[in-house]
């Protein structure tokens, strides 16, 4: 068993070796072609249309989706389905990416021929430039590979990951030439922790009802009540004039306890640690919980045009599901 276990773990990491020799190869089919689809696509006032048959259309999902997720207009049409009634799809303006790794699929050799003559760019990403499609298309982006990696070189596996990998290099070339800001990548991206890390500010998650704060010459009973009140297991330190001038949290109060001070003798300012990490209320929570995270703090002194506005506390990113 553990012979036949070590041969599985050795045919898996040459399919590994295999795909990644494949993928590494890609490099030398970025050429004049392929930027020229680029440009295309980039100034294109239409839809990239997406097609395939078999694995290649489940690639061509992917490719959609990441289009879509970075600025690019795109939308799947399965080959099968587009020559039975589907290929309304395409309008006048749309360019059309067809997906294939033999370009001689009886769908794709039905399919390119009434895409050229509704008159839009085609554009072929197949591993056989010799093929039905390279020759019938625009555009030929190639994703060539030798083999598969499986052993009979049947099932789509090297060829489906190149697709995928050119896909990729496609929609981040894009990006940067339609100058696809954070901003805009966030509003695309509105659910989920990756969302929410380039949307959400501190003002969104801190809860603005609670502005926890003693004098510099509170007592430390009614600070500790302070800090229990308002369930932040801080509380900030204000002069006269409400300029900041520490915090206490409870590690200070435990850390009084066990330093055996007599409790009546002391006030707010003797146990408050000054300089307490501050951050704007406009700023990222993700930059708030990297704050915590760096200096091993709960909370963070949240300030606005200079003033005092309250406390972050880790519960309140984490709650957000931001990490």
């Amino acid at each position: 068993m553990k012979k036949a276990n070590g041969q599985i773990a050795e045919l898996a990491k040459k399919v590994i070796s295999q795909e990644a020799e494949s993928v590494a190869k890609l490099s030398d089919f970025i050429d004049e072609q392929f930027l020229e689809v680029l440009e295309l696509i980039c100034n294109s006032k239409g839809r990239l249309i997406v097609t395939g048959i078999g694995k290649s259309a489940i690639i061509g999902t992917k490719i959609v989706a990441t289009m879509n997720s970075t600025g690019t207009p795109a939308i799947f049409m399965h080959a099968a389905d587009a020559i039975h009634g589907d290929l309304g799809i395409i309008q006048s303006d749309d360019i059309v990416l067809c997906i294939s790794k033999s370009g001689n699929t009886p769908e794709i050799k039905v399919l390119v021929p009434l895409i050229a003559r509704m008159g839009n760019k085609i554009i072929a990403m197949v591993s056989s430039t010799d093929s039905f499609l390279a020759h019938h298309a625009d555009y030929v982006i190639r994703s060539t590979v030798e083999k598969e990696s499986d052993p009979n070189n049947l099932a789509p596996t090297s060829s489906t990951t190149t697709q995928l990998v050119m896909g990729d290099a496609m929609a981040v070339c894009m990006l940067q030439m339609r100058g696809f800001s954070q901003e805009q990548f966030a509003m695309y991206h509105p659910g989920g922790s990756l969302g929410k890390r380039l949307y959400l500010r501190v003002a969104d998650v801190m809860d603005s009802s609670l502005r926890p704060f003693v004098g510099a010459e509170e007592s430390i009973q009614n600070t500790i009540i302070n800090i229990s009140q308002n369930r932040l297991g801080a509380t900030v330190v204000l002069s006269q004039a409400e300029e900041l001038l520490g915090i206490i949290t409870d590690g200070d109060v435990r850390r009084m306890v066990e330093s055996g001070r007599t409790l009546d003798s002391l006030v707010a300012k003797d146990i408050m640690s000054c300089n307490p990490k501050q951050i704007d209320i406009n700023d990222m929570a993700i930059n708030a919980f990297n704050l915590m995270q760096i200096n091993k703090i709960t909370s963070v002194v949240v300030m606005q045009n200079g003033r005092y506005a309250g406390l972050v506390h880790i519960h309140d990113i984490l709650r957000e599901g931001i990490v």
